[in-house]
């Protein structure tokens, strides 16, 4: 068993699918065991295939043909069959030789047929199992370098007509479709290791084609499709790398792929070519990368494209035109090509871009808060600070946040007119208050900054005078309990009120927070009587809310 214990399995899968996992151990069948792996079939949703590999080194593994498995991950099948193997672990010697047995008597009787009676087997089994008829068919066209059948082959490994229903394939037969197409893969691999790279790459090129053309025809809820597409465009780079097709047909066909809305099929990174590509054909693949980008200069797969190749070849000038192409009107281009200028040294171009993004854009309060910090920071260290705090004024009366606030405070501070800018700023707050008379918590946006500067009784004042949520007032009581008892106390009673009418432990645990802080008021106002019969009326009228009656007894209330 290579030491497989419990704990491992957990750790390998995690909790949820360990525990998940207990539930499938009768689902467990076929098990067999062989050197270092065990195999068995389990049933779930489909019938599914686990292999267990035991390393004693490096501690269990597996694969699992379920989708959950295919994406890597250690599911709860292959927890079922750890569990299962380690149930007969006593057995499992035996089943091991007995495998073998099975495997050496295999061989022995195999060996002694004859060549015909051989062949008689294998068409037997092939007229039997469709599958591996096609598998040997395309082995052998591979091995005769039969290019037509192959591509033949592959458009029937790839034609999703025998598993669509009114031409589309539902989930539940995604995944037959799917272990079709993915043979693909392996007839094009065979024909480059047959020394037929050429043709593999052409074949390549045209099965991903195919792939695309289906993808939106197939549920690929579980990612079988963009597996194949991946393993396509692996045998397809493998076989350029042997074949050197000309670079400049390949450079077309990678551009055009890249740009294509099927692209994130294969993900194929047309940078990763350049071994096979060589000089000419870079230059190639930026030249075509350069005429798509200029007839669609704001297209997000020309734009990534072009740069990506730019800052391969750290051509900064031409990433700034990329972007510069087409920017967004919130600034976020701006800083983008202000950062890019930083890392190339050009430091002085960048706190233009940044300043030009600033000016050019019509209204500061969508501008992207980082072009902004950006921005300041740059003036602070140029000790431009009189710049700085201008250009949080400006953004803070865009934005009235307690972000914009708190980064105006800051940057006047350490001007030292904080004092004069404060001053304006709580009058563009009470202006706005003033203005929105129909609403009942108008003064939030005012108390909110009162309160990050710690002035209690200004913030007090404003919530009196314009009102504002029930947090802050809550806010606002404890802070004040210590010196305004009387005031708190008011808040406290009238936000428990709300929550008397409220069930669910989260509303008892809020209510149970309020009379403690009642019961402090009380205390410092020398009315403990008051709070105790408070406290009594509200148990009685209550009492049917057992749940709270024992969050009230365990905080001794």
């Amino acid at each position: 068993m290579g030491g497989l214990t419990e704990a491992q399995l957990r750790a390998l899968a995690g909790a949820r699918s360990f525990e998940r996992g207990l539930g499938y151990v009768d689902a467990v069948s076929d098990m067999e065991v062989g050197d270092n792996r065990i195999s068995a079939s389990i049933r779930g949703t489909g019938r599914y295939e686990a292999v267990l590999v035991l390393g004693e080194r490096r501690g269990p593994s597996g694969t699992c043909s379920c989708p959950y498995g295919q994406e890597g991950n250690f599911c709860k099948h292959l927890v079922a069959l750890g569990l299962t193997a380690m149930a007969h672990e006593a057995d499992l010697p035996r089943r091991r030789e007995s495998a073998r047995e099975r495997t050496r008597g295999l061989d022995t009787w195999l060996s002694g047929l004859s060549q015909e009676r051989l062949l008689t087997l294998v068409r037997d089994e092939m007229t039997a199992d469709r599958r591996l008829r096609h598998r040997l068919e395309l082995r052998a066209a591979s091995a005769r370098g039969d290019v037509d059948g192959i591509r033949s082959r592959l458009r029937e490994l790839l034609d999703i007509s025998p598993f669509a229903r009114y031409g589309y394939v539902e989930y539940a037969d995604a995944r037959a479709y799917a272990d079709q197409a993915g043979q693909a893969v392996s007839a094009i691999r065979s024909l480059t290791d047959s020394g037929r790279a050429a043709d593999a790459t052409v074949l390549a090129r045209e099965a991903i084609g195919l792939l695309a053309g289906m993808a939106d025809s197939v549920d690929d809820s579980d990612g079988a499709l963009g597996r194949i597409g991946t393993g396509l465009a692996a045998a397809h780079h493998d076989a350029c790398r042997r074949a050197h097709p000309d670079p400049e047909e390949l450079a077309r066909w990678l551009v055009t792929h890249t740009l294509d809305d099927a692209a994130h099929l294969t993900d194929i990174d047309p940078l990763a070519y350049e071994q096979p590509l060589g000089e000419r054909g870079m230059a190639a693949l930026r030249r075509y990368a350069d005429d798509a980008w200029r007839a669609n200069r704001t297209g997000w797969a020309e734009k990534d494209l072009m740069r990506r190749l730019a800052e391969s070849g750290r051509d900064i000038d031409t990433v700034i035109a990329v972007h510069a192409a087409d920017l967004a009107p919130d600034g976020r281009t701006h800083l983008l090509v202000a950062r890019e200028l930083d890392t190339a040294g050009r430091t002085a171009e960048a706190l233009e871009w940044a300043e030009r993004g600033i000016r050019e854009i019509e209204d500061l309060a969508i501008v992207d808060t980082a072009l902004v910090d950006y921005l300041a920071d740059r003036y602070t260290r140029a000790a431009r600070l009189a710049d700085a705090v201008t250009l949080r004024r400006d953004h803070f009366a865009a934005r009235r946040s307690l972000l914009a606030y708190q980064c105006l405070r800051a940057a006047a501070e350490a001007a030292t007119c904080w004092r004069a800018e404060r001053a304006k700023a709580l009058a563009l707050l009470r202006a706005d208050a003033d203005a929105e008379r129909a609403d009942t918590c108008r003064g939030r946006p005012l108390v909110d900054v009162l309160l990050d500067d710690q002035d209690t009784e200004a913030a007090w004042r404003a919530a009196d005078e314009y009102g504002t949520h029930d947090d802050q007032w809550l806010t606002l009581a404890d802070r004040s309990c210590p010196t305004r008892p009387a005031d708190a106390l008011a808040v406290y009673l009238r936000l428990a009120v709300r929550l008397t009418r409220e069930t669910g432990n989260r509303a008892y645990e809020q209510l149970v927070a309020l009379l403690l802080s009642i019961r402090d008021c009380h205390r410092r106002l020398g009315t403990p009587d008051d709070f105790t019969a408070y406290l009594t009326d509200l148990r009685a009228t209550q009492k049917r809310k057992r749940n709270l009656m024992r969050v009230l007894e365990r905080h001794g209330l």
